[in-house]
């Protein structure tokens, strides 16, 4: 029987390969559902592969889902975060980054994740004490570099709209929360930061950060975990702040002032 965390890693290669296959570089037709946020067909089918799977493999386990299961309605030990496809958006308009993001949590805190990128051949897994990797190899973050002035500010859409940013790095926006993040973990990217993800998105992130080395925590308002149930974490936005050290969070957290909006 598979380790818990070589079966995610299997799962995903598997729906990453249903997604190849339904992928089109002229674009995917998607429609808006009622948080605005995009699905396509491919989201719901990938979602429906992945969640029979761990049904089938551990019964009683409790599923949380972008796409099906958006409340956490009983408290279990073992709880399976499922994005499907982070980065719809990109999957719908013929663009590469995209991929499926599958995290186990253990007394409501992440376990293990896999965090698949299938066209960009980018698989990154992390244990809880076990370190991160892509691909196999270990992974960690980067500290700043007087040597290489041009590091990365990888950000979302809503950034620089809802926060005055002075972070003195190049900003990047890949519009996929979760590859973000993965960009920090590897060391490309100094800082990350998502305005607005779901549980689902930052789940594996926050893994994944921590095992490579770094530093990640909410940018406003409540811890995401411990997981609770009775939550309807569809309804929930965790602004998250990463850095590749602690240092530079804090440093970090004086660069970003939220807009005052008007009106």
């Amino acid at each position: 029987m598979p380790t818990p965390l070589e079966f995610a890693t299997r799962l995903a290669h598997q729906a990453g390969s249903y997604l190849l296959d339904t992928f089109q570089i002229s674009g995917t037709t998607a429609s808006f559902k009622a948080d605005r946020s995009f699905v396509t067909q491919a989201d719901l089918a990938a979602d429906h592969l992945i969640t029979t799977a761990i049904q089938q493999q551990f019964p009683g386990e409790t599923i949380l889902s972008e796409e099906s299961h958006t409340g956490l309605p009983q408290a279990s030990q073992a709880v399976w975060i499922i994005d499907p496809l982070d980065g719809t958006t990109n999957f719908s308009l013929g663009l590469r980054v995209w991929g499926v993001l599958i995290t186990r949590l253990q007394a409501g805190w992440p376990e293990l994740c896999t965090l698949y990128f299938p066209l960009l051949g980018e698989l990154y897994t992390a244990q809880r004490g076990q370190g991160a990797c892509l691909n196999g190899s270990p992974i960690h973050t980067r500290p700043s570099d007087p040597d290489q002035p041009y590091g990365f500010f990888a950000c979302c859409s809503r950034t620089h709209r809802d926060y005055t940013i002075t972070i003195p790095y190049k900003p990047r926006i890949y519009g996929s929360a979760a590859y973000s993040f993965c960009m920090l973990a590897r060391g490309v990217a100094l800082i990350s930061m998502e305005v607005s993800p779901k549980i689902w998105d930052i789940a594996g992130a926050y893994l994944l950060v921590q095992e490579a080395g770094g530093s990640i925590n909410p940018l406003a308002g409540a811890h995401p975990f411990p997981l609770l149930a009775g939550k309807e974490y569809s309804q929930i936005n965790f602004p998250t702040l990463g850095t590749a050290t602690l240092a530079l969070q804090e440093s970090a957290q004086a660069h970003i002032t939220p807009k005052t909006r008007s009106g």
